[in-house]
């Protein structure tokens, strides 16, 4: 699968301690997001539950394998999740999702020797919940195996860090991502693919996701403005015009992060001043692509103020004109 390209060592560590004397009961699989983490997790809990000379059920609908996400954010969103449509989640796992499964833990496994409770991912959950899990952690029930999902390991408590064996996902090279491209993404434009892998920085899903959204020309005027700057206004325009004049927020967020990643290609600049420009440009849109989520920004009103921010870091603070 594209997701799991790279990903040789991590299943080597995991299949070399299936067929050891004692399994560890707790792991932790670390990396950036869209490496695919969540769906080695999947992968492994069911080579982990199947039994020998049993047929399987698929992972998704295996008894013995539970997987942990945010809740549908409300009663509507439950209703697109439930006729298999894209939906809004919550944004933490709650206590209540732990102490269900908990409660779920004190019966046998279904259909052989082993479960796997897998949390993606353990960055999401509330405090409180952290807490629950930390009791099954230090006292894990009888055949049950836990798959942590974090994409920054080190925000997680020390206590939920230090029972876990860890698996490290290391990003992919250009090449890696490319091949991830051809096959999730195939008859892609050269420019969106190289803009894809450019923007990525190592990560098959969001090389996929850049790839989905069409955004290889959004990618080049954004170049464009970080370069040139924009004196009067028109590759904001074409900026606007490119993204869509009303952009749906998974669409604005994906601009937010290709804006972002303009920025970090751009700090090889030749001079400190313009070293300077490019990484305050870079921390106002790291705030933004924090905020956007929370408030309801106007979309073309988000759009100029992406473009106004790159212009800012362009070669020359005439040339920006912000």
């Amino acid at each position: 699968m594209t997701d799991l390209l790279g990903h040789e060592q991590p299943w080597a560590a995991w299949r070399a301690a299936m067929n050891g004397h004692r399994m560890h009961h707790a792991w932790l699989l670390a990396g950036r997001e869209g490496l695919g983490k969540a769906t080695f997790a999947m992968a492994a809990a069911a080579e982990l539950v199947a039994e020998a000379g049993m047929p399987q059920p698929a992972p998704e609908s295996h008894p013995d394998i539970h997987l942990l996400i945010p809740l549908p954010a409300n009663d509507d969103e439950a209703k697109k999740m439930e006729d298999r449509r894209p939906y809004q989640k919550k944004r933490s796992i709650s206590v209540d999702q732990i102490r269900g499964i908990q409660r779920r833990l004190v019966t046998r496994p279904t259909l052989g020797a082993r479960r796997a409770v897998i949390i993606d991912s353990a960055d999401l959950l509330e405090k409180a919940a952290v807490n629950a899990l930390l009791k099954s952690l230090e006292e894990p029930p009888q055949g049950t195996f836990f798959l942590l999902v974090t994409h920054q390991p080190g925000r997680l408590l020390p206590t939920v860090r230090s029972r876990c064996q860890v698996l490290r996902f290391h990003t992919l090279d250009n090449d890696q991502l490319a091949r991830a491209l051809d096959m999730g993404a195939p008859g892609l434009d050269e420019a969106t693919r190289r803009a894809a892998v450019a923007v990525a920085a190592g990560s098959p899903g969001a090389a996929l996701h850049f790839a989905e959204q069409d955004l290889g020309q959004v990618f080049a005027v954004m170049q464009q403005l970080v370069e040139r700057g924009d004196p009067d206004f028109a590759l904001r325009g074409r900026l606007t015009e490119v993204i869509g004049a009303r952009p749906d927020r998974e669409r604005q967020m994906a601009a937010i992060e290709a804006a972002r990643m303009v920025l970090v290609l751009a700090l090889g600049a030749e001079d400190d001043a313009r070293r300077v420009r490019i990484a305050d440009a870079h921390a106002r849109i790291v705030n933004l692509a924090a905020q956007a989520p929370i408030y309801n920004y106007d979309p073309g009103l988000l759009v100029l103020e992406i473009g106004g921010l790159l212009a800012s870091a362009a070669r020359t603070r005439e040339a920006a004109s912000r």
